[in-house]
């Protein structure tokens, strides 16, 4: 798949999760099989840029692939200043928000909430594309309720003002994270519209991958919450979809250093006292498959220096081995 001039080594995304896909954990999926890897949600609010998390967001790195920076806001003139700080600053691609169900960034008329508003739509996308000279894609969700399901409107406005491809997740607004996704919306946009169409939402297997893939009809596919604590399913995606078998599930000789790893990594990033508290959330995602009692949870959260972190790793899969 390509966006504008860039070629994808795979059509399976990662996609951008504010608190989540950070460099350490971009940088990850990609090694793991990732074409792509949007980052963090960045305010279109100049006021807010200088804060550590808004520099923090905006870091890259060679190893995290191709530089996509996601923006977010109701302004058409704010994101499209926006857009150019980024590019000055190393995005490759911008992409638009327009599918963050959060109570907090709907409220100020951004994210899903803009698809209720396609006049609006239309004047962000436009401005954006004609700010910068990168491609610019944009992030969706199927409308903002079951009622007002306006997927393709949108997708006819982008395509026609020069979004490069667009993700579709397959909920509305109003379902949030809830119930299953649907494809069928997914499916009718990409037949309503030429640009590249990316299906979102619940895809958390290779298999499950494979079947939006011909249910839908989509260039590629996005995996969010899917690769939290399984950043080897972009391979395994890649590898069933290529071969039409599926890949083993990795050996705990092979988990135990990615989970070190990326670990380190976070540590590296943040500091020790955040990426203290960083590490915990993303190993609690790698020991579901083992520490179904959370005994070992527990015990992790509560140390606080990053040599404990690490000792504690190591002797927890020194003694499942």
């Amino acid at each position: 798949m390509k966006i504008g001039s860039y070629s994808l080594s795979s059509n399976v995304m990662l996609a951008p999760m504010a608190g989540i896909t950070d460099q350490p954990f971009r940088q990850l999926c990609c090694q793991m099989g990732a074409g792509l890897a949007v980052s963090e949600m960045m305010s279109s609010n100049p006021k807010v840029w200088h804060t550590e998390k808004s520099i923090r967001r905006s870091l890259h790195s060679e190893g995290a692939g191709i530089r996509s920076v996601q923006i977010a806001g109701s302004d058409a003139q704010e994101l499209a200043f926006a857009a150019k700080v980024n590019v000055e600053n190393g995005a490759q691609i911008i992409d638009i928000n327009m599918g963050c169900p959060a109570k907090k960034v709907n409220k100020k008329l951004a994210g899903s909430a803009l698809l209720k508003e396609p006049k609006l739509v239309e004047e962000i996308v436009r401005s954006v594309v004609d700010a910068v000279n990168v491609p610019v894609t944009l992030k969706i969700r199927t409308g903002w309720c079951e009622n007002t399901r306006n997927g393709i409107e949108i997708a006819k406005i982008a395509e026609h003002h020069g979004i490069q491809s667009l993700v579709v997740h397959g909920r509305t607004r109003n379902d949030f994270y809830k119930g299953d996704a649907e494809y069928e919306t997914i499916k009718a946009i990409k037949q309503a519209v030429n640009i590249p169409v990316v299906a979102n939402g619940d895809i958390t297997s290779a298999a499950k991958a494979a079947q939006v893939f011909d249910f839908t009809g989509a260039d590629a596919v996005m995996v969010g919450r899917g690769a939290q604590g399984k950043p080897w399913i972009f391979r395994e995606i890649n590898h069933f979809l290529k071969t039409g078998k599926h890949l083993s599930t990795p050996s705990l000789e092979e988990i135990c250093p990615i989970v070190i790893g990326h670990v380190k990594e976070l540590h590296n990033f943040y500091g020790d006292f955040m990426g203290v508290r960083f590490a915990r959330k993303h190993v609690s995602w790698y020991m579901l498959a083992y520490d179904q009692e959370k005994k070992f949870r527990s015990v992790f959260n509560a140390l606080e220096s990053t040599t404990e972190q690490i000792d504690a790793l190591k002797l927890y899969f020194d003694n499942l081995n």
